[in-house]
């Protein structure tokens, strides 16, 4: 071989290296006043994240700003449970994030603190539409990472609690070997090739007639680059190693109130993973946790989501006192039984 061809081949070898590397959109430099323009909430660099909201029909008594998990938007997040939290007062906010739904660069990774930014931005934003009333933040799946970030980060939301539900917390850690070796060399050699995003055929709730509007909406991302793939593991990662400094707020000099709701049938993230990690948050934090045997990982979509919001409505109302439902004394016998299991 030639030293010419060599150095040429070298250089394509660099070229192809180039093409394959990760592609993030994080938010850009401020570039106007954050606001609430018409359905859409404006960030500091201008993108717009559409924004949904159910209202009750007279003043409402507290707020509940919702952030759906990965691949998914805000309509289908809240839709099924939405008439329960208005009909009790609670005016029911949720927001496309970044790189999902409507929102800007669907497809594409905007990064954790992108994503944990704007949900403290939209934060503040909804809070000044509604002075004086409460305002409690829940995050679904993936959703409940990005609200670990905001809610450790140097400016965190101006929250007066956080519920985090069937949380996103399964870092690479936590994965098979062959699973985070494979998604590494993936992420570095095809980032943008798409795989669908039901591979596997895991069930993510027993409401069928949710999971034929999810698949059938257009805001929802269907199939899902290798790239975006390995940052949600980012953001997992990031989350797991924040979990024992979670969960503060703008409002609050100590940690805020958090309820983690957990389903027995979730077969998203492994219970074992979930077990650990409410583990590390019991120590100190002021969390109330609640396990549902008849619950999958679209608690607020399943077919039994009138019992969670329940509990919900009840948490926020007063989030020292017994669930209605007992998922709270659930989620102790469930930790006390695993924990004996334990070698």
């Amino acid at each position: 071989m030639t030293a010419r061809l060599a150095r040429a081949l070298l250089f394509s070898l660099l070229l192809l290296a180039a093409a394959c590397t990760p592609v993030t959109i994080p938010a850009g430099p401020p570039v106007t006043r954050p606001a609430v323009a018409g359905e859409a909430l404006v960030m500091p660099d201008g993108a717009r994240l559409p924004l949904r909201r159910w209202l009750p029909e007279g003043p409402p008594r507290a707020i509940l700003l919702g952030l759906h998990g990965f691949n998914d938007a805000a309509r289908n997040f809240m839709e099924d449970a939405a008439p329960a939290f208005t009909a009790a007062g609670v005016a029911v906010y949720a927001y496309d994030q970044r790189g999902f739904g409507a929102g800007p660069h669907p497809g594409i990774w905007p990064g954790g603190d992108s994503l944990a930014a704007d949900a403290a931005g939209a934060a503040r934003l909804i809070r000044a539409r509604h002075p004086g009333l409460p305002l409690v933040m829940l995050g679904e799946s993936m959703g409940g990472a990005v609200l670990v970030l905001a809610a450790t980060g140097p400016n965190p939301p101006p929250a007066d609690g956080y519920i985090l539900m069937a949380p996103a917390f399964w870092g690479r850690a936590d994965m098979p070997p062959v699973m985070r070796w494979g998604l590494w060399l993936a992420s570095r050699t095809i980032p943008l090739v798409g795989f669908p995003g039901t591979a596997g055929g895991i069930v993510a709730t027993d409401n069928e007639e949710a999971l034929r509007r999810w698949s059938r909406d257009p805001l929802t991302i269907k199939i899902t680059r290798v790239d975006a793939a390995s940052g949600v593991v980012d953001l997992m990662d990031a989350a797991v190693a924040r979990v024992p400094e979670c969960c503060r707020s703008a409002l609050h000099p100590g940690a805020a109130p958090v309820l983690v709701l957990l389903g027995a049938k979730d077969r998203i993230i492994p219970a074992r993973v979930a077990r650990r990690v409410v583990r590390e948050m019991r120590d100190g934090q002021a969390e109330r946790i609640a396990y549902y045997e008849q619950g999958w990982h679209l608690l607020l979509r399943d077919l039994q989501r009138e019992v969670v919001a329940t509990d919900i409505l009840a948490w926020m109302t007063a989030p020292e006192a017994p669930l209605p439902s007992g998922a709270d004394a659930a989620a102790t016998a469930w930790l006390a039984r695993e924990a004996a299991r334990e070698p």
